[in-house]
């Protein structure tokens, strides 16, 4: 990470607000445990994606460990603009690690939507939209103690039954100064229920600052409809983009040509081989036949993978 850090300190970071400035809509890569590392990200930006998010980030072991905070994060200097979404319960230790990302990245994101239960456990996640003087908190003091303006601070959150609460805890968090706020619009029990585009709407409606989309949105014209339904500045992708990494460019499922790119890239990379054949398996699910899939899913090196692309697909 060192190395490609230094890389990074040439570069020119980016204010992410311009995108949000810029009339259209922006069309933004979600935090993916395993997946939104860096080589994924150099992928969809290939494709039309605006902003990247990186997986998230346990905000605590991160300030403490230089070895976390080797294997978490990891950039280069074509890798703008880029959110570090982190993990986190204290405003201080989401400080200290916003402080350490500040020079590499564009700005950070306080997961609010994790529904997982180790999540909740550990205070961290879906269980913040519950304490919103916390959020609040947490927002206020990174403004406070980043020096750059252009530096983001954002939010993801989940939605309560109850939609006054939401919209009350993205006015708090409005107030003390948050970028924008990205909404999953399902509550924290809901997992493949019907997303709530309407209560997005209405989150929308009731603030000033960018609203982002965020749930079921596997192709772009799912994206075009969500946008349509909520009125939201930005619509974000998890396993739309996993499906289909062109999606954005507006392919309807992943062409060759990208499936070259990410053999490509991930090689560059040193993409560790589950990695590299998990992307994969995402990408062909919708153009391999049952068959191919019982052969291409049980492949066990890069070379018998880079072999059989070769084989069947000319890759």
């Amino acid at each position: 990470m060192i190395g490609d850090i230094r890389e990074t300190k040439e570069c020119q970071l980016k204010d992410p607000m311009d995108l949000f400035h810029s009339g259209q809509v922006v069309k933004i890569c979600a935090p993916m445990v395993r997946y939104s590392k860096l080589a994924f990200r150099t992928l969809v930006r290939k494709y039309s994606c605006d902003l990247c998010y990186t997986p998230m980030i346990v905000a605590a072991d991160f300030v403490r460990s230089a070895k976390a905070r080797d294997s978490e994060f990891t950039t280069n200097k074509g890798d703008h603009p880029l959110i570090v979404q982190f993990a986190a319960k204290e405003a201080q230790v989401l400080c200290d690690a916003a402080r350490i990302v500040c020079p590499f990245a564009d700005g950070i994101d306080l997961n609010c939507g994790c529904p997982q239960r180790w999540a909740i456990s550990e205070g961290y996640g879906a269980c913040l939209i519950n304490k919103p003087e916390l959020v609040k908190d947490m927002v206020r003091h990174v403004r406070s103690q980043i020096d750059n303006p252009k530096f983001s601070v954002s939010i993801k959150i989940r939605i309560h039954e109850d939609l006054k609460r939401t919209v009350d805890l993205c006015q708090k968090a409005e107030a003390a100064g948050v970028s924008w706020i990205t909404v999953h619009g399902r509550s924290i029990e809901e997992r493949h229920q019907p997303v709530h585009y309407d209560a997005i709407k209405i989150i929308k409606q009731s603030m000033s600052i960018p609203i982002v989309a965020n749930g079921d949105i596997k192709t772009l014209k799912d994206a075009e409809n969500v946008h349509h339904l909520t009125e939201a500045d930005g619509i974000m992708v998890a396993r739309g983009l996993l499906a289909n990494p062109a999606m954005f460019a507006g392919y309807e499922e992943t062409p060759f040509e990208c499936i070259q790119d990410w053999v490509d890239i991930a090689l560059e990379h040193g993409t560790p081989f589950t990695c590299f054949h998990h992307h994969l398996m995402y990408m062909m699910e919708r153009i391999t036949s049952k068959q191919e899939k019982k052969v291409f899913n049980v492949l066990s090196s890069t070379s018998a993978v880079l072999d059989y692309l070769n084989d069947h697909y000319g890759v």
